[in-house]
Parts: C-alpha cells; sequence; structure tokens
C-alpha cells in the first residue's frame, strides 16, 4: 500500500504560479514512477505530467508543456508539480499517483489505468 497526500491547491489569478506537493508513505518511494492528473467538473481525469523513478524522465500534456514542471525529492518522499502561468482553463482538482511501471512503461504514461495508488487531490482555482 502506499499513502499519497497531495498539497498546495489554492485560488489564483490568471499569470500566478503555484507548487503542489504529493506526499507518499508506505512502500519506498523511489520504486515509483508517479503520474499527475487532474479533472474539471464534468470532466474526465485528464493526464497532465508523469515523472520516472529517478527524476530523469519527465512527459507532459500539450496543454501544460512549457508551464508545468514535475520533479521528484525521493530523500523525503515528495512529487511536485510547479505550475507557472496559469489559465482558468487549468482550474480542476489535481490527483498525484503512482505508476505500475519504475520507468514509465507502456509509454506516453497517459492512461489512468496505468496508475494504482491515487491520492485525494488537492482544488486548483484560476480565475481571469
Amino acid at each position: 500500500q502506499v499513502q499519497l497526500v497531495e498539497s498546495g491547491g489554492g485560488s489564483v489569478q490568471a499569470g500566478d504560479s503555484l507548487r503542489l506537493s504529493c506526499a507518499a508513505s508506505g512502500r519506498p518511494f523511489s520504486n515509483y514512477a508517479m503520474g499527475w492528473f487532474r479533472q474539471a467538473p464534468g470532466k474526465e481525469r485528464e493526464f497532465v505530467a508523469a515523472i520516472s523513478w529517478s527524476g530523469g524522465t519527465t512527459y507532459y500534456a500539450d496543454s501544460v508543456k512549457g508551464r508545468f514542471a514535475a520533479s521528484r525529492d525521493n530523500a523525503v518522499n515528495t512529487l511536485y508539480l510547479q505550475m507557472n502561468s496559469l489559465k482558468p482553463e487549468d482550474t480542476a482538482v489535481y490527483y498525484c499517483a503512482t505508476h505500475l511501471s519504475p520507468i514509465l512503461r507502456p509509454f506516453p504514461p497517459i492512461a489512468t489505468t496505468n496508475y494504482n495508488y491515487w491520492g485525494q487531490g488537492t482544488q486548483v482555482t484560476v480565475s481571469s
């Protein structure tokens, strides 16, 4: 079992930045590649970003590429999502999850079915 707890969400203006955190406990955090997803009201959960167990490989949805950056600190069992130049369409509940493969296979790692443990989510609201 892995427990994931997201934090860092909030209400901001368009153009602002936020950094989300995902604290992991249970099995060794460095065993897992990780992903970020988001879900807006009335929409399906969508892939945002993923990072391999070492942090050496990252992958982003086109909608956030160049604005968001995933990183991790295995020493403190924490995953991060730095979100810059936020837009109203980024408004959603953001979730972190563990990937079934440490090296993000199959690639690209966008399917929710390839993730097994999920956090409870943190709300991000961006106003124009």
